[in-house]
Formats: C-alpha cells, sequence, structure tokens
C-alpha cells in the first residue's frame, strides 16, 4: 500500500491530500529514507513523521486489507515506538 493511502487509512493523518504533500516535503520518513508519497508500504517498516509540534515513530505490525480501519483497531497495525511534542 502506498505511505500517502496508509497514513489516512490508519487515521495518523486525516486526509489523503496532506499525507502527500506532507512525504513531499520531507516529514515522513520509511526506514530512515525521507518517502515519497507513491513508496510503497509493507509490515515490518518503521515510518517517523516529523511533524510540526509532534514527532512519531512507529512500526507496523500488520497491513490494513480494506480502506478504513475503525480508531479502535489501530493498536493491532501500529505499534508506537516513540512519541515527543515538540516546543513552540
Amino acid at each position: 500500500m502506498r505511505i500517502d493511502k496508509l497514513l489516512k487509512v490508519l487515521m495518523l493523518i486525516k486526509r489523503r491530500t496532506v499525507a502527500n504533500e506532507m512525504a513531499d516535503e520531507g516529514f515522513v520518513m520509511i526506514n530512515g529514507r525521507k518517502s515519497k508519497p507513491s513508496t510503497k508500504v509493507k509490515a515490518g517498516d518503521v515510518l517517523e513523521l516529523d511533524m510540526w509540534n509532534y514527532y512519531k515513530k512507529i512500526e507496523i505490525l500488520m497491513m490494513p486489507e480494506r480502506g478504513s480501519v475503525p480508531k479502535k483497531d489501530v493498536d493491532k497495525y501500529v505499534k508506537v515506538l516513540e512519541y515527543r511534542t515538540k516546543e513552540t
């Protein structure tokens, strides 16, 4: 699955267009490398989201099979390795 779609499906980002822009601007890294919105993601990959007000590092445990994942089930698909807020 593409990184921009995965971020939307797992509700890590609200809109796919925002996820697309984030990847284009270098805010999304997969396994330590900057990614394009079309970069494919698989189970076991480590994502880093370096956002404006937080930094999140997650591991993909399992890929979703359908177009949306209920918020209560997101923990089955990702494991948060690191999360920290940034001072503004």
